[in-house]
């Protein structure tokens, strides 16, 4: 009961909007209670009435019965709007507060999960967080229905109440031990269900480099083993929810056969008239329900229960921790980086910055070369707060980023990443994303900068052409200039290039550089580059190696003074 409070408040706080329709769900669907009970009566009076012959009466009590009925489902009409409507708008912010949280989630938390956990929780379990009331509703109608019916049994016939009392008390025990497992297993299932789901996602998304593998019979075989393994544990779980319901229409059954026996003895000893038995044999099928009704009650607010904790781990537990931002606001950054004695590792007892310290003047451009595994993506990550330094300070116009609120980084700093995400939607929307009252000239002006206009205006569809899932449709060079264009429509003071011309041909590299350069001295630019012909007017270049500074200066300084630089620019020249 703890935990059924405490989750109906959570939902609760999810129909704020709704407070309204909900109260007159509530009003209607009280109104449809008393006529559940009501109903009984008047049908148990009919056919006393009628084995008495009093035909006017039974006319009186059959048009009383319509309109009540009538009455009934008009009230069903609203009661289904209300609950309906309340059901639209609680799942609906419910998915979307869900969402929100994901994205505050931790760059190292969402890594560790899997997709499928988060596209579960989104679409199935807020749908049974949603539906709780309208379940609530309908089940407890029924038990207080039927409760009015065993109240009538009672009065009719004692003897025989107690003999039902006592073989619905039996079914209730069975199916208090039916729902129990069926909750234990069901939290094993939504668990795998959510690895499963999670897989296929990597199924989908990966099939070209499945296919380029040759690798489709071994990861069809682990989505088999895997399907099989949920499948099965959900075929064993049904084996046994199906036995326990064997025993319980098995006991029902032999329960419509006892009172019918029981009716006979007692009419034939004259202690319950015809009459009174067709009432009691018309409605003792119904008092099965009780059961039922409680039992789907029962397993409805386990599964609610289940689902609310699913979700509250996710918004309110820390096994998924959340970014953290201060609160200081800057409202427009200039531009000043500084890294102090900062130490950084992905997996613990593994430094990929070792104490590194430098500074960034606004306004300039500053490149940052070395190996791959040197650390110059990481500083960037960490520049932009997807991931907290292990020691150390970094600090943006003085400040350190820890102090700072999301806007204040999020919203001045772009960054262009060597693999950008590109969404399943138009390049228009794509590029929309960043700007929703985006105008026609500053999404074609963008997109020039970016030499991406030439090829979008060659398209049948040009700008409203879908560009499929991860921009599919698109080559890896287009990918990245429309990144480039949407990280132009940003208009922020800091721009963070990490790979962003490596898969650029050489004439569209020039272009881009020369957009690039006609930035410098406007923006604070900083560039990780393989290809160091794309950095030689950088104003600093910092050379990285095993996550330390090695050597820095402009291209010059570290072509006569670093050996290292030397090399990989030759190398690049003798290409």
């Amino acid at each position: 009961m703890k935990d059924l409070r405490k989750n109906l408040k959570f939902a609760w706080q999810y129909a704020n909007n709704v407070k309204s329709k909900i109260i007159m769900f509530i009003v209607f669907d009280f109104a449809q209670i008393i006529i559940s009970i009501i109903l009984p009566i008047i049908s148990a009076k009919m056919i006393v009435k009628l084995t008495s012959n009093e035909l006017e009466q039974v006319l009186y009590l059959a048009i009383t019965l319509f309109l009540i009925q009538a009455g009934r489902n008009i009230i069903d009409f609203f009661t289904d709007y209300y609950i309906r409507y309340s059901y639209k708008e609680i799942l609906k912010k419910l998915q979307m507060d869900l969402s929100k949280t994901i994205l505050k989630l931790k760059n190292s938390c969402i890594e560790k999960t899997s997709s499928g956990l988060f596209i579960q929780r989104i679409s199935g379990d807020t749908t049974k967080i949603a539906d709780i009331f309208n379940i609530i509703s309908l089940e407890v109608t029924s038990i207080i229905t039927d409760i009015g019916i065993f109240i009538a049994i009672l009065i009719i016939d004692f003897r025989i109440f107690l003999f039902i009392f006592i073989l619905v008390f039996i079914i209730g025990i069975i199916e208090r031990k039916r729902i129990q497992n069926r909750i234990n297993n069901e939290k094993i299932i939504r668990k795998d269900n959510d690895l499963v789901t999670g897989f296929i996602g990597e199924l989908v998304r990966g099939t070209k480099d499945i296919k380029m593998l040759s690798a489709e019979k071994s990861f069809l075989n682990e989505t088999d083993k895997k399907i099989t393994n949920l499948n099965e544990k959900r075929y064993n779980m049904f084996k046994i929810q199906r036995r326990f319901r064997v025993s319980i229409n098995t006991l029902k059954d032999f329960q419509t056969l006892a009172i019918i026996t029981l009716l006979l003895y007692f009419i034939s000893k004259d202690e319950i008239t015809i009459a009174y038995a067709l009432v009691i044999h018309n409605y003792v099928g119904r008092i099965s329900y009780i059961v039922k009704s409680f039992s789907n009650l029962v397993d409805s607010i386990k599964d609610f229960n289940l689902s609310c904790n699913r979700i509250f781990e996710i918004i309110h537990s820390d096994k998924y921790p959340k970014e953290k931002f201060g609160k200081k606001h800057i409202d427009n950054v200039k531009g000043n980086f500084e890294f102090k004695n900062v130490s950084f590792s992905y997996i613990p007892g593994y430094e990929v910055l070792k104490d590194i310290s430098f500074k960034v003047k606004e306004k300039s451009m500053v490149a940052f070369v070395g190996k791959s595994g040197s650390g110059k993506s990481t500083i960037f990550n960490l520049l932009c707060k997807l991931y907290e330094s292990n020691n150390g300070e970094i600090l943006i116009d003085g400040i350190n980023i820890n102090e700072l609120d999301r806007e204040s980084i999020r919203d001045n700093i772009t960054i262009i990443s060597q693999n950008p995400y590109i969404f399943n939607l138009s390049i228009k929307d794509n590029l929309k994303i960043v700007k929703e009252d985006l105008s026609e000239e500053e999404m074609i002006d963008a997109c020039k900068k970016a030499c991406l206009d030439d090829f979008i205006n060659s398209l049948p569809n040009k700008y409203d052409t879908i560009v499929g899932e991860g921009g599919i449709n698109l080559s890896g060079g287009e990918r990245q200039r429309l990144a480039i264009a949407r990280a132009l429509i940003q208009k922020t003071e800091i721009i963070l290039f990490d790979e962003a011309t490596s898969a650029l041909d050489n004439v569209t590299q020039l272009k881009i550089q020369k957009a690039i350069e006609n930035m410098q001295n406007n923006f604070t630019i900083l560039i990780i580059a393989h290809r160091l012909s794309t950095i030689i007017n950088c104003d600093r270049i910092l050379f990285l190696e095993d996550g330390k500074i090695y050597a820095e200066g402009n291209h010059n300084d570290l072509l006569n003074n670093c050996e290292k630089y030397k090399e990989l620019y030759d190398m690049e020249i003798e290409k």
